[in-house]
């Protein structure tokens, strides 16, 4: 394997880490349906999940074991601020060249939620249509 094929590999990870790791936060960030829940609401449901494990049958506690795990990691996710500057920076140093290389039009950023104005920073337009020639 040639250094040009090693770089040209190495290069096309990088740009692939870059595009996930944004996508990945954008999701993560994205505001879900309903009624957001906060820190004290949650709290409040574990108070509530530990007063009811007592009385619990066997089924009904692992139930609410597994709730209480997910409650626990939703809290945890809270506290871990996504700094989507520096990834959103980083997507769009290499945006273009990954979607022209995946053949990745600029709607199908859009409609994953990736805004305009970040595609337009990154060079990608409506022109490009992820068409592989």
């Amino acid at each position: 394997m040639s250094i040009a094929h090693k770089e040209a590999l190495a290069a096309g990870r990088r740009q692939g880490k870059a595009v996930r790791s944004y996508l990945e936060a954008l999701e993560s960030t994205k505001p879900k349906r309903g009624r957001k829940r906060t820190a004290d609401s949650i709290r409040k449901r574990l108070e509530k999940i530990q007063i009811d494990f007592d009385e619990a049958d066997a089924l009904k506690r692992l139930e609410l074991t597994q709730e209480k795990l997910d409650l626990l990691q939703e809290l945890e996710q809270m506290d871990t601020q996504i700094d989507m500057s520096q990834l959103e920076e980083e997507f769009v140093a290499v945006a273009a060249d990954y979607a022209a290389r995946k053949g990745i039009s600029y709607l199908a950023f859009r409609d994953i939620g990736v805004d305009a104005s970040v595609l337009r920073r990154a060079g990608i337009t409506r022109a490009n249509t992820g068409n592989r020639n």
